[in-house]
């Protein structure tokens, strides 16, 4: 079915309750690990309805912000979503004490009592009207930056349609874009530091109040951190220390030298060619297509999945003034079908959609055929391996994007990737040690912000810009405000990205292989079960990007 045609109607959160407790009372009164998954099933149709009437309400929401109905929508599931999530939490508690656990576990798996037993520990009733106010904090946030209006030489633009200035081949243009760009953001420093102040002391007396010190180990459980925990990502932001910035930061410096620099200012540090970076050729519709016949020469499994997003609507990709920035891939369970929504500008950004989101949309087409819904649940480090592995896997498809300067592309693209690490990983960091201590003052987190930039990129200068210099770069990045910790999962995953090219390149048959089973195996494992199974190394352990940089560095210099 069509996204246009999909009916939507209010999940009623009280009659839905009921509903709950009578499911709960069925599992009370199986006889058998049969009757009680039975009643599992029935859940999966109640859980998958609501799930997907709530994603329509957010998808009409975030493609036009202004939109009075779908506004209001969301403020009604800002206030619900929490009693949702107890809900479900509460159904799942007598599924995980059940007698017949032995059973289910055989049906559902061991990774699903788990993430039950995470659930358990990071929701409760008693913190509902606290998950209510972070709901509201976070749509605030988001409603500052999708409704900027930015004066641009004559017209009005939002954040995402002055983006393709900020990588403007004019050094002139891009630095007037900076410019702007830096001016609505210091306009708006001081609101943006009171709604962060505000979530950090939020998240930290919901974490109080369930016994913890302060947010980070309640944080974990809500990423569903299932089979590693923080002294494994500290182990590896050590390794991106050690062993990924000083490669980085060789990229960085071949870069300034092509670019005909002395250093690199921050206004450049987007930019990788001197007649600009590759922008794909053609429409927005002719960026589709190409993604269509690309998919349907890649395999037969990823042809199948693209012509059934695109026979069926399920992309709103173009940048529009009133739609909110940025990108995602969600679903929509009562169809089976994944959903990607981005804002095409004119950039390399737009094909990043057909192969990132695409990514995840994939493997979510994928995981449908599987009747076990919680084999689904992967999580995040899992789900950002498969969309930013697809990048790379795409790369012999690029002339159909790029035409004569799809090897400038791939080029920008493993240089842009491997600079994500040390960022990606910094933005981690802030978020420790801010949630660790969560009395620091907004100025204190600025400065907490510079200093690690000088520690993961030391290349940066921001000199004649005092809202960058001041350490406020970080009030952008919305992971930060909606996803808290959710931002080292793309750096685990980029490690994994690229030890599949150094894999494809290598045998791409072979790689493909076992990404294709990666997809299948979803959250049968746990993350550090999986890796094993499908030929890659563990992230967490020392070396492993030793061993990817010392690949990549035979190849490249």
């Amino acid at each position: 079915m069509k996204f246009e045609d999909m009916k939507y109607e209010r999940v009623d959160i009280d009659k839905l309750s009921d509903k709950f407790k009578e499911l709960e009372q069925k599992l009370d009164n199986a006889a058998s690990g049969e009757e009680q998954f039975e009643v599992h099933k029935e859940y999966y149709e109640l859980y998958g309805h609501a799930m997907t009437q709530m994603t329509i309400a957010e998808i009409r929401h975030d493609v036009d912000m202004t939109d009075e109905y779908y506004e209001g929508e969301q403020n009604y599931y800002d206030e619900k979503r929490p009693v949702f999530q107890n809900m479900t939490v509460s159904y799942q508690t007598k599924l995980y004490n059940s007698k017949f656990r032995p059973y289910l576990e055989e049906k559902i798996g061991k990774v699903a009592f788990k993430n039950i037993e995470l659930q358990m520990k990071a929701v409760d009733e008693k913190i509902v009207p606290l998950m209510q106010e972070e709901n509201q904090l976070t749509s605030r946030y988001n409603k500052i930056l999708a409704t900027a209006k930015i004066d641009w030489r004559g017209e009005q633009l939002n954040l995402s349609l002055l983006t393709p200035y900020l990588t403007n081949s004019d050094r002139n243009v891009r630095i007037e874009a900076w410019k702007k760009y830096s001016e609505f953001f210091a306009a708006n420093q001081e609101e943006i530091d009171d709604i962060y102040d505000k979530l950090v002391k939020n998240r930290t007396k919901q974490a109080n109040d369930l016994g913890y010190d302060n947010y980070l180990p309640l944080g974990y459980y809500r990423m569903m951190r299932n089979c590693y925990g923080r002294d494994d990502v500290k182990s590896y932001r050590e390794q991106v220390k050690k062993d990924w910035v000083p490669f980085a930061e060789k990229l960085h410096d071949r870069r300034r030298e092509r670019l005909g620099l002395s250093s690199l200012h921050f206004e450049d540090e987007g930019v990788y060619f001197l007649n600009g970076n590759p922008a794909p050729v053609g429409t927005p519709e002719e960026i589709l297509e190409a993604g269509r016949k690309m998919y349907e020469e890649l395999s037969p499994e990823t042809g199948e999945f693209m012509n059934f997003m695109c026979e069926n609507d399920l992309f709103d990709v173009l940048g529009r003034k009133t739609k909110k920035t940025g990108g995602y891939m969600t679903y929509l369970h009562d169809y089976k079908a994944p959903f990607i929504f981005a804002n095409f500008n004119g950039t390399s950004g737009d094909v990043d959609v057909i192969t990132h989101e695409c990514g995840h949309a994939f493997q979510g087409y994928v995981a449908a055929k599987d009747p076990i819904l919680e084999h689904a649940d992967i999580t995040m480090e899992t789900a950002e391996t498969h969309s930013m592995s697809m990048e790379f896997f795409t790369e012999p498809w690029m002339n159909k994007f790029f035409g004569d300067r799809y090897k400038d592309y791939i080029d920008m693209h493993l240089e842009d990737a491997a600079a994500f690490i040390p960022y990606g990983t910094m933005v981690d960091e802030f978020q420790d040690i801010a949630y660790a201590n969560p009395g620091l003052s907004p100025k204190d987190r600025n400065n907490m912000w510079r200093d690690l930039e000088r520690q993961y990129k030391p290349h940066l200068d921001y000199s004649g810009n005092p809202y960058m210099e001041s350490g406020c770069f970080w009030q952008k990045q919305h992971h930060i405000f909606d996803c808290p910790l959710y931002y080292i999962d793309y750096c685990i995953a980029q490690a994994n990205a690229f030890q599949y090219k150094v894999w494809m390149d290598r045998d791409y048959k072979e790689a493909w292989n076992s990404y294709l089973k990666l997809c299948e195996l979803s959250a049968k494992d746990f993350f550090t079960g999986l890796l094993p199974q499908v030929g890659l190394n563990n992230p967490f352990e020392d070396g492993c990007l030793r061993n990817v940089v010392n690949s990549l560095e035979k190849k490249i210099f």
